[in-house]
């Protein structure tokens, strides 16, 4: 039967339509679209096993999101609020005396809970179940090591995938099928532009900003309010300004081995000062540091690390590049796209059994591959290149590696063009929308 719509009723629903499509846009409305996220199901496996679940990350990462939305029958603290702040202090086994399952949102706000969450733990044999969370990974994770040894296993969050913004999240099992060495399929799809992906970046209050300006705007906020809040918590900061300076110059090297001496230089303060800003940024979960793989074979190998941002939006806009235009012609634009790679590999590495671990390789005689992936004894060694046609001289480096590591699984190429394709024998070149 059809139905023939009056004039009216079309206005009433094209108005109800109008009303919908601009809480959706808005980005006061990100909060009504939840995106599912990868972890989710780690998390609640773990959940079986372990009676505390730590869950750490940057600011805006979405993990009040994400305990909310995925966990329903857990009672919800959050301890920016200031009546539960309260009670934390001062009676905290009455945040939880009606419940055995519970989540407490900014736990290092008041650290002595965890001693009383221990408590808990021990009277109920391991029966009750708490997730904390903490977006401070040093305070937290010392009150873990102190108290919870045993009884508590951590995840750290990241920024989304670009999967998990889209609403797909297949890209895991392509990435895991791609490490199990089957067979992989090309797909048609509609070729994406890196550029404004990466501009806008992968923090879910990003996914609902419309206008260009308003992003910048956003992570402008963003550093504003990490610099002026995060960070009183953390230390005394002698300077703000040198601070961002320190912040700028590590984003202007992204994807660089790093020279802590160099940084000193360039922003005119002492080496140790420079060390305790980056160690700072690396206890917020602003800031990861990979290491160089190295064992003792054949060839020496550059052992400074590289520093990547958790985000490569925020490296792109202490960066000073503040529209897609600039951006597509930004000398830094490789180390960029490098960072977008390892958001990526950082998401699924903990999703692994065992998680993988991250390096890079570099020999002193300049050879050298992106990223290494230890996963248990399996070596895979990846490389990031900004081409749409890859030729056999892009995987000099993965063919030293696997000469000098032969028992490295397997060399990816990640690069942006359209097709799968095999470069040597044991090396297949990935569009980089297939990983993400």
């Amino acid at each position: 039967m059809i139905s023939i719509w009056t004039t009216d009723q079309l206005l009433i629903f094209t108005g109800i339509c109008n009303i919908i499509h601009y809480m959706n846009e808005n980005h006061s409305g990100y909060e009504l679209i939840y995106r599912k996220r990868l972890i989710g199901d780690r998390v609640k496996s773990a959940l079986i096993d372990f009676p505390v679940v730590i869950i750490t990350g940057a600011r805006q990462v979405g993990k009040s999101t994400f305990l909310e939305r995925e966990f329903p029958d857990f009672k919800y603290i959050n301890l920016d609020d200031f009546s539960f702040l309260e009670q934390a202090k001062r009676d905290p086994y009455s945040l939880w005396v009606d419940t055995d399952r519970v989540i407490i949102d900014e736990v290092q706000k008041v650290p002595e809970l965890l001693s009383m969450v221990k408590l808990s733990v021990d009277r109920t044999k391991r029966e009750i179940r708490f997730i904390l969370s903490g977006s401070s990974n040093l305070l937290l994770m010392k009150g873990i090591s102190e108290t919870l040894a045993g009884r508590a296993i951590y995840f750290e969050m990241y920024p989304m995938t670009y999967g998990e913004m889209i609403g797909d999240l297949s890209g895991k099992e392509r990435f895991i099928s791609l490490l199990k060495g089957e067979k992989l399929i090309n797909q048609n799809v509609e070729k994406l532009d890196y550029i404004p992906v990466m501009f806008n970046g992968f923090m879910p209050p990003i996914m609902h900003i419309q206008e260009p300006d308003n992003i910048i705007l956003w992570w402008e906020s963003y550093i504003k309010t990490y610099m002026e809040r995060d960070l009183r918590e953390l230390s005394q900061i002698d300077s703000l300004v040198d601070f961002r300076k320190v912040m700028n110059s590590i984003a202007l090297r992204t994807g660089s081995i790093t020279n802590q001496t160099e940084i000193a230089r360039e922003v005119g303060i002492s080496q140790p000062t420079v060390h305790r800003y980056i160690k700072l940024l690396e206890t917020s979960n602003m800031l990861k540091r990979v290491q160089s793989y190295f064992s003792n074979r054949l060839k020496r190998v550059i052992k400074s690390p590289k520093f990547f941002f958790i985000d490569p939006a925020l490296s792109i806009y202490l960066s000073s590049y503040f529209d897609k235009n600039t951006l597509r012609e930004a000398r830094e634009l490789g180390g960029f796209f490098e960072n977008m790679i390892y958001l990526h590999l950082l998401v699924y590495s903990q999703l692994l059994i065992p998680k993988t671990d991250i390096y890079y390789w570099r020999t002193t005689a300049g050879k050298e591959v992106d990223f290494i992936l230890e996963w248990g004894n399996r070596l895979f060694a990846f490389e990031v290149k900004l081409t749409q046609n890859p030729s056999y001289r892009d995987i000099n480096g993965l063919l030293s590696f696997i000469e000098d590591y032969p028992e490295t699984i397997m060399g990816i190429l990640i690069y942006t063009g359209d097709t799968i394709r095999y470069l040597h024998s044991r090396i297949i070149a990935i569009p980089w929308w297939w990983i993400v």
